[in-house]
């Protein structure tokens, strides 16, 4: 069975952090390509105990504030 993950990444000091949003699955690595193959590999073990979940479209966005 397949599962399209939504990732989101951004860089903390010298790492990339790549998180999955419908389980909270993260790894991190020195570049985007690392940080997300550690992910991959991460989530392929969290589903071997896992159901793994049905598709549900999901929207985002940005959103700009005052500050």
């Amino acid at each position: 069975m397949r599962f399209i993950a939504t990732v989101s990444i951004h860089k903390e000091d010298e790492w990339y952090i790549a998180k999955c949003l419908e389980n909270n699955v993260a790894s991190h690595g020195k570049s985007i390509e690392e940080a997300l193959a550690y992910l991959k590999e991460a989530l392929e073990l969290y589903f071997e105990d896992e159901e793994i979940p049905t598709a549900e479209p999901r929207f985002f966005t940005s959103l700009e504030i005052a500050v």
